[in-house]
This record gives structure tokens, C-alpha cells and sequence, in this order.
């Protein structure tokens, strides 16, 4: 029956269509027959399985003249709420999409553009308003949106606005619009914190599940590689280009980095451009524009706009740094696999970033192995680099150290930490002055061995099991 067993009018079954669509997905199979009888919805499921067009088409089929909810003139009647501007073009463009042959009008509001515009477009009237809360509320405080007639509200992921801290805005703006309302919430993880904005919002509301909330989708294949941090973007470099990639989401955990590695992608001869949240509108539309077109074979990309992002056929997802929090990671690797689709999902594991690949295999229960990238060794200095970093173990507490260093026949020297950091630097010396001369002591980092014995050499690191008993590097 597909998309007609909901009562949806025939216009949106003929937009349903006209946007390629014949066979709803398990969460709109569960979402939009208790939304197009008017309850209040909370839905749970995994990014990447069609929760848009879940709560989309339920507001249009509302809207639509003739359904029962009374024309607003030219005041909105539809309000969603999304975390991010890429997300809130998304959902509008959804909206015209499927509602293609109504004659419903729709705005999208979100920071980084012109008030002025956003203005004229609310004074010529709108029936929906999709909006990011800060900008929201910029237009609320000065008067140049009218939120009286909501009839309708969406939280589209919900547990990312938390995560950005717009819980407060978000509850400015409800408590702006009529209590009377059918209200959605609609979100990737279900928290605590969203059980109890929900309990706060929502009326006797229908839970609707899909999928177990903290796996990955089953089309997604997880890879996960070795890396010290100097050397992940050669890595990157031999992985585009031994397996051939053509659509590929890179994620960093920061803007600079996500710049830095776009401008060795470029200089290294690979078309790439960078998305996050210090680069202009234009400039995030213009690089997602070429990278849907295939302009650009990589997309770089900051988690703040990780759930922005909804290309078509993405094969491959690479996370370049492992992000703090496993949920970021579901979200992240579910940009491909879309659909149905299958999708590869790469992981650049540097030493230091254990304690996070720990997190995100206790948050899906399952455990990881960690291999040598086929055909790649990094180069001398960095394979060094990694084996000083010897430090974490795989819980991400710090492993037992000799505190002793040789000094002389008899003589231990004081203890004296060494520490790394990811950015590679060397640890403060150890700044003693030479009795005789007054000057500075060269560092010797060197644990030096008994009179007689080879010194042992650092060997490479190859791979990493989190099967393993001992829990630790193999081959080092």
C-alpha cells in the first residue's frame, strides 16, 4: 500500500511520489499514522532512516486546505525546530518538496543570514517556520514573527539542541506559542534530560522506536586503523586514493583542523572543501552544493554540522579524530548507509585517542579491533613519536612508569615526569644547572641500560586488538 495506507490527501501522495518515494521506512511506518490522527509523538531512531519526512508530511497533511486546521493567514500554523542551518534548509526544502502540488507556503530562519530577508519573507506570509531556536528568538524580540497561531510544533533532534545548549531558548520559544497543540519530538537518542522536556511538553504522547538506539545502522561496514597523529593525513591521502573513494565525509574535531586538512587535501591534488560554524552561509552552501554535484570528491566537516548534512549516496565516512562522545560517532557514520544504502565508515585510531574508542564500545556494547592500514607505514619520526607515547593503556589510565633513570654508577636521579601531548610537543626538561659551568644541562630523554646491553628498539606499531586479554599494542 506504501504511502497510501496513512490517509494522506492525494496531493501529498502525488509530491510523495513526483520526490521518488514509494515505500515508507520503519520510522515512518510507526510515526506518521499516530501524527496524522493528531497525537502527540516521540520518536526514537537512528540517523539516516527518514525521520524528516516522519513528522514533514503529517504537518502538510494538516495544513492542507479542507483537514481540519484553520488557515492562519498570514501567520504561521507549523513551527519546527532544528539544532543547526544546514538541518533547517533541509527540513524546509523537505517541506516544498513533498508538498510540491499544495499551496502551502514554508520559511526557514537560522543564523549566519540576513535578518532582512528572513523579514520580508515572514511579512508575506508563511504557514511553516522552520528555525534554528537563536535566530528565533532574535525575531521574537523584535517583533517580526507572530507565533500565535502554532497549531503545530517539532523538536527535530532534540538531543543535539540539548547538546548545544539551547535547552533554555528552546523553552522561551514553547512557552511563546499556544498550549493547545499537537507536539512532536523527534530525536536519535532518547536521554534523560529529553524524558523530562518531553514529560514538560508534550500531551499523553506515542513512543515509537526503530532500530536499538545505540547501534549503528546494519548497512554501515566499521573499520577502525591505526594512526600516530602526525601521520594521519598521509593516511588519508594513500586511503583516498587505494580504495579509490569518490564521495567522502571527513570529520575533524576542529575548525582549524577541519580547514588544515582540506588545504592539504587541495594541495595534494584532491577536490575538497570544509563545512563548520566559521565559515559564512554562502560559504557552507557553496561547499555543499559541490559536494552533492561531485564537485568536490571530500566534504571536511565539524560534528556542529554533522546532522546538516543529508547527501545522497556518501560512501564513505572517515573519521579523522575520534570525537569525544559516542554519540557524535552514531551520528557521524550515519551520514552514509542511507536509506537502505550501504556506506563504509573509517576510523583513525592515535594512542591517545583510546579512552574514546573505549566510551563508544561500551556505549554499543560491542568491541573493536584496531588493524595497521594495508600498504601504509608512517613515516620514521612519527612511528617514533607513537612509541614515546606509550603512556595510556587501553582503559585510558595512566600505566605504571620506572621512575628511575640511570644517572652514574650508584646514582638514581630525582623523578621527574615525562609527559606527551597530542600536539606532539616535547615535555618541559628537566631545567638543572650544571654546578661547574652554571649553564643549562643538555635533556637527555634516554633511559640509558646496564653497561654492556644493546639498547632496545622501538619496533612499529602494527595493530591493536580490543579482543585481546592484555589489552594492549601488538607488535610494540
Amino acid at each position: 500500500m506504501g504511502f497510501t495506507k496513512f490517509g494522506l490527501s492525494d496531493h501529498i501522495i502525488k509530491g510523495i511520489g513526483a520526490a521518488g518515494y514509494t515505500v515508507p521506512t520503519p520510522i515512518q511506518s510507526l510515526a506518521i499514522a499516530p501524527a496524522v490522527a493528531g497525537k502527540d509523538v516521540i520518536a526514537c531512531a537512528q540517523t539516516g532512516t527518514g525521520k524528516t519526512a516522519a513528522f514533514v508530511l503529517p504537518i502538510l497533511h494538516h495544513l492542507a486546505p479542507g483537514n481540519g486546521t484553520p488557515a492562519g493567514g498570514k501567520i504561521p500554523r507549523a513551527l519546527v525546530l532544528t539544532p543547526t542551518r544546514e538541518l533547517c534548509q533541509q527540513v524546509q526544502l523537505s517541506a516544498v518538496k513533498y508538498g510540491k502540488f499544495l499551496s502551502l507556503r514554508s520559511v526557514s530562519i537560522y543564523g549566519g543570514a540576513g535578518m532582512d530577508q528572513q523579514v520580508k519573507a515572514l511579512r508575506r506570509g508563511t504557514d511553516i517556520v522552520v528555525a534554528t531556536p537563536g535566530r528565533l528568538l532574535d525575531h521574537m524580540q523584535r517583533r517580526t514573527v507572530d507565533l500565535s497561531g502554532i497549531r503545530i510544533l517539532v523538536l527535530d533532534e532534540a538531543d543535539r539542541m540539548l547538546d548545544m545548549g539551547f535547552i533554555n531558548d528552546v523553552k522561551k520559544i514553547i512557552a511563546a506559542i499556544p498550549s493547545k497543540r499537537q507536539t512532536m519530538l523527534f530525536s536519535a537518542t532518547i536521554s534523560p534530560d529529553i524524558k523530562s522536556l518531553a514529560s514538560n511538553i508534550l500531551h499523553d504522547p506515542q513512543t515509537v522506536q526503530v532500530g536499538e538506539r545505540r547501534n549503528p545502522a546494519e548497512t554501515i561496514v566499521q573499520h577502525f586503523y591505526s594512526a600516530p597523529q602526525g601521520s594521519k593525513i598521509d593516511l588519508l591521502v594513500h586511503a583516498l586514493e587505494a580504495e579509490r573513494m569518490q564521495s567522502v565525509l571527513v570529520f575533524s574535531r576542529t575548525k582549524h583542523g577541519a580547514d588544515k586538512i582540506s588545504r592539504r587535501l587541495e594541495r595534494t591534488g584532491i577536490a575538497s572543501a570544509a563545512i563548520h560554524s566559521n565559515r559564512t552561509q554562502s560559504q557552507r552552501e557553496k561547499a555543499l552544493e559541490g559536494f552533492k554535484e561531485g564537485k568536490f570528491r571530500v566534504l571536511v566537516a565539524t560534528d556542529i554540522a554533522a546532522r546538516g548534512i543529508d547527501v545522497s549516496g556518501i560512501s564513505h565516512v572517515v573519521n579523522y579524530d575520534i570525537p569525544q562522545y559516542p554519540e557524535d560517532y552514531i551520528h557521524r557514520i550515519g551520514r552514509t548507509g542511507r536509506a537502505g544504502a550501504s556506506g563504509d565508515a573509517i576510523t583513525f585510531v592515535a594512542r591517545e585517542e583510546l579512552q574514546y574508542l573505549t566510551r563508544i564500545e561500551k556505549f554499543v556494547g560491542k568491541r573493536y579491533v584496531v588493524n595497521a592500514y594495508p600498504g601504509f607505514t608512517a613515516a620514521p619520526h612519527q612511528e617514533h613519536a607513537a612509541a614515546h607515547d606509550s603512556s595510556t593503556h587501553r582503559s585510558g589510565r595512566p600505566a605504571p612508569r620506572n621512575d628511575q633513570r640511570h644517572t652514574g654508577p650508584g646514582r638514581n636521579a630525582p623523578h621527574q615526569e615525562n609527559r606527551h601531548t597530542q600536539s606532539g610537543r616535547t615535555a618541559p626538561r628537566n631545567d638543572k644547572r650544571n654546578p661547574q659551568s652554571g649553564r643549562v644541562a643538555p635533556r637527555n630523554d634516554r633511559r640509558q641500560t646496564q653497561p654492556g646491553r644493546k639498547k632496545e628498539e622501538h619496533k612499529k606499531m602494527d595493530s591493536y586488538s580490543s579482543d585481546s586479554s592484555s589489552a594492549g599494542w601488538s607488535n610494540y
